[in-house]
Parts: C-alpha cells; structure tokens; sequence
C-alpha cells in the first residue's frame, strides 16, 4: 500500500467519532471484515461445487462500507440492507451459521428455505429483508423510520443503494418524501462504478451522486467506501443528526466491487488497468496496516482472529450441510398471514 493510502487512512482516524472507539471496538470492525470476506469466499466455493443454487452476489471490496455504516448504528436502529452488504447484517448480530443456511436453501435458514440468497431479514434485530427489484426497499426504509418517528421511538433507518439503482423512481421519491417530513434516515448509494456492466459516464451526468443531495434539501457526504474509518465516521454523524430530528443524509460511498455482478459474471467489461488500481486499495489490508501500525494487531492476536474466522465458517458449513431441507407443504406457509 502506497504512502497516500496510508495518510488518507491516518487522516480519517482523527475524527471524535473515531476517537471514541474502544480497542475492541476497532478489532471488531475488522474480524467483521475479515468474517464477512471468507464467508463469501467459501459460499463462491460451494457455489462452483454446484452445492448452491442460484445467484451468488458479494460484496468482495465492499467490505469497509458495509461494516462501518452498520457500526454506526444503536441497537434498536433499523438496518434495511441490499445483496452486497453481509458484513452489515454480521455488525448487527446475524450468524454465520444462520446464513449458511440461508445460502443452502435449509428450512432452518431465515426463509426457512424459500430463498437461496440475501433475500432475507431478521425481525428481532430490527433488520429488514431486501427487495430483488433494487430501489423499491428505499420507500419500505423510510416508511419503518416514519413509524418510529410517530412512535417517538428515535429510530434511524439506513438503507442502500447502487449507482444504477439510484436512477429509478423509488429512489426519487423514497427520498423526497424522507426530506419534506425530516424523517430520520440515512441512504448510502454504494458507487461501484458499473450498474452490472454499465459505468458510471453512461448512467449519469452529474460529477458525483452525492449532487443530487442539494436537490432534495438534504445533508450529502462523499466517503472512500474502502476507508472503514472513514465510513463509520460519517455515517455516525449522519446518525446523529437523524436521532436529533435534522433529517435524511445521502451519503456516496465510493468503492469498487471486485468480482462480477454475480459468480456469473466474469467481469470481463472493467478494464484490467482500472482492477489493478483498486486492488492496491483493498479496504482490509489497509486497515490492517492502520492496526499494526498503531501496535493493535500483532501477529500473534491476527492469527487469532484468522483461526477464529476460519473455524466459525467451518462450523458454519457443516450445520448448514447437515441440516434438512425443506418439505413440500412448507412451500405455502409464510406467504400470507395465518
């Protein structure tokens, strides 16, 4: 990692928010990280073993975004993710055990096997399930912190979304309505620079998404999606700001997904050249390097973490792999109200 990274790391640790983690704190954030990159790595695995059927969408690169937005939030907070955003639902209390079940379809899983994927939510842990048509969660987030806001619970909602997805109707008028009523929301547009295949310069003519945030009347930050620093620190004030009734922030997270649209993709429309670049920003090798260089991540307690990794996934997909499947009938429970 090039001296640059390094200062631009350093600069975004000198912030209140940041300065008011714990040293358990920041070794959270990155064993979140590291969980959430071999978890993913693994479902690749079973996927290319044909044990997983269906899509498999990562998150790989988009680590630092999901794990420091989610640590911004307080406990009865509303999470109301997309499909690249596991480490959030890790931060905020999920299994890996759970979501290996999830990913083979087991009737133990989340959906109770109706769903292969990261179609799913957790009630109790104020998590709500994404919706496939990327977009139409916005209204849905906004309505669940609008409930709060009646309730005078002081709930924040944070939802997602993608650059592509940021074109739609949804996204509109999710966040309009979000800004007339003040309700306490916070959106961050993951920029991953391709809606699948297609980059930016072709989906949009402003010079950044976080422009449209003075169109809306509403606070906007720009973030380096690959700074788990920098990310948690402006999504902790937008946090804030929501609890104290300012209103929504759109937040661009800028960053780059490393792997295709899906394990089907090969990925093959990004030029090589623009890959190489973001490599050498990898959000957990620079915030490894932020740790050791601040004596928080000897060898010794890094090993720890990699086998503690290693031997929850392990568990994970052995649960998972001997766990039943589900039985015809059970196709139609759940679908409406009982």
């Amino acid at each position: 990692m090039g001296k640059v990274l390094v200062e631009e790391l350093n600069a975004s640790s000198h912030t209140r928010e940041v300065e008011a983690l714990s040293k358990n704190d920041l070794l959270g954030m990155y064993r979140a990280m590291r969980l959430t990159r071999e978890f993913e790595m693994r479902v690749i695995r079973l996927y290319r073993q044909g044990k997983i059927v269906g899509g498999v969408y990562t998150g790989t690169g988009n680590e630092a975004t999901s794990v420091g937005s989610a640590s911004a939030l307080g406990k009865d907070d509303i999470l109301a993710p997309m499909h690249r955003d596991l480490g959030a639902l890790f931060v905020r209390g999920e299994k890996a055990r759970d979501m290996m079940c999830q990913y083979l379809g087991r009737r133990n899983g989340p959906t109770r096997g109706k769903d292969g994927n990261m179609h799913q939510g957790y009630i109790e842990l104020n998590i709500i399930g994404m919706i496939s048509h990327l977009g139409a969660l916005i209204p849905v987030a906004v309505g669940a912190a609008l409930a709060g806001m009646i309730r005078g619970r002081k709930q924040v909602a944070m939802n997602y979304i993608g650059d592509g997805g940021s074109s739609i109707g949804d996204f509109h008028e999710g966040l309009n309505f979000a800004a007339v009523y003040k309700v306490p929301f916070v959106l961050i547009v993951e920029n991953n620079q391709y809606a699948y295949s297609t980059p930016s310069r072709l989906q949009y003519a402003c010079k950044d998404l976080v422009d449209r945030a003075v169109a809306y009347g509403v606070h906007g930050e720009m973030v380096d999606g690959n700074d788990v620093l920098a990310v948690y620190s402006v999504c902790k004030r937008a946090v804030e700001r929501a609890r104290a009734g300012e209103g929504p922030t759109l937040i661009e997270s800028k960053s780059m997904r490393m792997r295709g649209h899906s394990e089907h993709d090969d990925h093959f429309y990004v030029p090589k050249q623009i890959m190489e670049e973001w490599r050498g920003r990898d959000p957990i090798e620079r915030y490894e390097k932020y740790l050791a260089g601040r004596s928080l991540l000897p060898e010794q307690i890094r090993h720890e973490i990699e086998r503690e990794v290693t031997a929850e996934i392990d568990e994970a997909v052995e649960f998972a792999e001997n766990s039943p499947l589900p039985e015809g009938p059970e196709a139609a429970e759940g679908v409406y109200a009982e």
